[in-house]
């Protein structure tokens, strides 16, 4: 590990969000290991929100997928930049903010992460997601609607 990447470790632990990622993969029964750059891996999380093939909170990347889900160096590139935005907002004022940016982002495209600040900054590409472009927000509402009227109704 980097000098930097030491610093964002104390850092994450010091303002909890580490502790808190370590506490949602635990009551996810997700398995930890250590990962490269600082990072904790939470695979076999079992929960199902958020909706997401890996998340990260603080220094804890957490996933539903087994370890081998980050061979994928530009993934852990992603998550990593992702724990930076921890240390930088200072813990987990990142959740509440990271929600903002989901909404807006999917407001102007119908997509959780393509303007979405947070994820634009630790690279789409490296997360796996494709950039859509800005469209009419009537066009959003009518697609999460048909979304809605699609889902299989209860028992």
């Amino acid at each position: 590990m980097t000098g930097w990447q030491w610093v964002k470790l104390v850092g994450n632990f010091v303002n909890l969000s580490t502790f808190a990622g370590g506490l949602v993969g635990v009551l996810g029964r997700a398995r930890f290991s250590r990962g490269p750059r600082g990072l904790f891996f939470a695979n076999g999380y079992k929960l199902g929100f958020p909706v997401a093939g890996a998340f990260t909170i603080g220094n804890v990347v957490l996933s539903k997928h087994g370890r081998e889900y980050f061979d994928d160096a530009a993934l852990v590139r992603h998550e990593e930049r992702h724990s930076w935005q921890y240390f930088c907002l200072v813990g987990l004022p990142m959740l509440p903010l990271y929600v903002v940016g989901v909404l807006v982002s999917f407001l102007l495209t119908g997509d959780p992460a393509s303007r979405n600040p947070f994820e634009r900054l630790a690279n789409l590409k490296d997360g796996g997601y494709v950039e859509r472009p800005v469209q009419p927000i009537g066009k959003t509402v009518t697609q999460a609607f048909s979304v809605l009227r699609s889902r299989p109704k209860g028992p």
